[in-house]
């Protein structure tokens, strides 16, 4: 018998993409009771993104969800995701920080998933951010993701600790693919375009990298493209 009842928390910041979905999967492997949070903040593929976010937590069996809306970023602009003015590229990998990047996105999500936490008792923040074989954005390096996880501990109550997991941080989209299929993650909920919401344009950044992940873990990707 199991004398620890002690019930593990995992929140989970869930966009509805493949690399956030695995990464609660994972939290649930390892025997956290998943509580998952969505941002829509007037990025171009939100609805579908939101939907994907409630189909997925459906599969999880989550009971605990927040969806929180932010107008901040559509003021700011500043991004080809939060900005019609400024076309999503696609004519494959930039060089340098992608236009599609949103400006200290995953700092201000964290943060407000920090206070979520806080208040759950959970122990750990999971995000799916992937350093190796991203787009190059700023904001999902571990060693950032490190920094803030030391932020939100000094900033927060003395008896709350919380880590910040990155399950995902080193992985190639390859192996985020067959990982993903070990798991039974349900890929075919998921969505990576920034462009469209009714089929994957298959030529934005994102589509680009998740295509390449399937085709070099020799699996098909089970989500329509135009």
């Amino acid at each position: 018998m199991n004398l620890d009842t002690k019930n593990k928390k995992a929140l989970c910041v869930m966009s509805g993409g493949m690399d956030s979905t695995l990464g609660a999967y994972m939290m649930k492997k390892d025997g956290y009771e998943v509580i998952a949070v969505h941002f829509n903040y007037d990025q171009r593929t939100e609805k579908k993104e939101l939907e994907c976010f409630y189909k997925i937590c459906d599969a999880l069996d989550v009971v605990s969800k927040y969806v929180l809306d932010l107008d901040f970023f559509k003021h700011l602009g500043a991004s080809a995701l939060t900005d019609k003015s400024i076309e999503v590229p696609t004519g494959g990998i930039e060089e340098g920080v992608p236009v599609t990047y949103v400006p200290f996105r995953n700092g201000i999500f964290l943060s407000m998933a920090a206070a979520i936490a806080e208040k759950e008792g959970a122990e750990v923040i999971c995000i799916g951010v992937v350093e190796e074989d991203s787009s190059g954005y700023p904001d999902c390096r571990e060693s950032y993701i490190k920094s803030m996880q030391e932020s939100i501990n000094l900033g927060t109550k003395d008896e709350t600790k919380i880590e910040i997991k990155m399950p995902l941080v080193h992985l190639k989209k390859s192996q985020i693919v067959a990982k993903s299929l070990e798991l039974d993650v349900p890929l075919s909920l998921t969505w990576s375009c920034y462009k469209e919401d009714e089929k994957a344009c298959g030529v934005c950044d994102s589509c680009r990298l998740r295509l390449n992940g399937f085709k070099l873990a020799g699996e098909t990707d089970p989500i329509h493209y135009a």
